[in-house]
């Protein structure tokens, strides 16, 4: 039994093992791709790590690029992005789960098959609304074009959550004193806090990755663009500097570890120790 046991251990950690380095290989790649000189980087065989590694690729990539105007832009979008959708989709959400609705079911079928939307459909209006209102060029077009593909699923999302909440605890809190958007403040949104922090990552991802509609949007002034419109321009036509695109890169990644790590403990969070406090 103790033998069984053991090598049931044994294959469990070795599957995890082997999964962990086959996802965690390309990020070991785009460091020894930064790393190595131009001279290995077509190398064969191939080298595991730099004889002399290049550790001024990333000083050299602040000097020449305005990297960190680039961060700053993203930054700025990312969170707008999170906090306009978060904003949105907490109140439909709400609406949803908690008021009976004529046709509320289709209508939320209707809201996520609008997620479904891809967005290169959806570019061109948009192109041509915000140049009608003198947004192109703006950071606010971004954002807004953003929000149109994260609120529907944000939406979806929070209000299967809002329905696993007890509707009592804000019985309770209307019965207490608080108006109804004092019990969702005050009341559902701390116990809904692991459902917030997983919409809040992944909006935060989903607009941090962006490109397509920054490199629509922002074309008209460099010192708007974002972090993927500025890493696109490092290609060059003929030759192509491998080192600092992939410096750039893991650059641009250190932010949404950083999330991550600071919402990963909202994400394991359970529903009924919220409830219970």
């Amino acid at each position: 039994m103790q033998k069984r046991s053991f090598l049931g251990s044994f294959g469990l950690y070795g599957t995890v093992i082997v999964v962990c380095g086959l996802l965690l290989f390309p990020i070991y790649w785009m460091v020894l791709t930064a790393l190595s000189p131009r001279t290995q980087l077509r190398s064969y065989p191939p080298k595991f790590w730099p004889e002399d590694p290049q550790w001024n690729v990333f000083s050299d990539l602040l000097a020449a690029q305005p990297f960190g105007l680039w961060m700053w832009n993203t930054v700025l979008i990312a969170v707008a992005t999170m906090i306009l959708s978060l904003t949105i989709g907490v109140l439909a959400a709400y609406a949803l789960s908690r008021h009976r609705l004529r046709g509320g079911q289709g209508l939320g079928l209707f809201i996520l098959t609008s997620k479904m939307l891809p967005a290169t459909l959806l570019v061109i209006p948009l192109f041509a609304i915000f140049k009608s209102l003198g947004l192109v060029g703006s950071l606010w077009s971004v954002v807004i074009a953003q929000s149109t593909l994260i609120v529907p699923f944000a939406t979806w999302m929070l209000k299967g959550y809002f329905d696993t909440i007890p509707a009592e605890l804000e019985q309770a809190a209307l019965v207490d004193g608080c108006s109804p958007l004092a019990a969702l403040v005050r009341v559902v949104l701390p116990v809904a806090a692991p459902g917030l922090a997983a919409t809040s990552l992944y909006a935060f991802v989903i607009s941090w990755s962006d490109f397509l509609y920054a490199r629509t949007f922002l074309t008209t002034s460099e010192s708007k663009w974002t972090l993927n419109v500025g890493i696109a321009t490092l290609k060059g036509e003929f030759v192509t500097d491998w080192n600092t695109i992939m410096a750039a890169s893991l650059m641009a990644a250190l932010p949404i570890i950083g999330v991550y790590l600071f919402l990963e403990r909202y994400l394991v969070g359970g529903l009924s120790a919220g409830a219970e406090k």
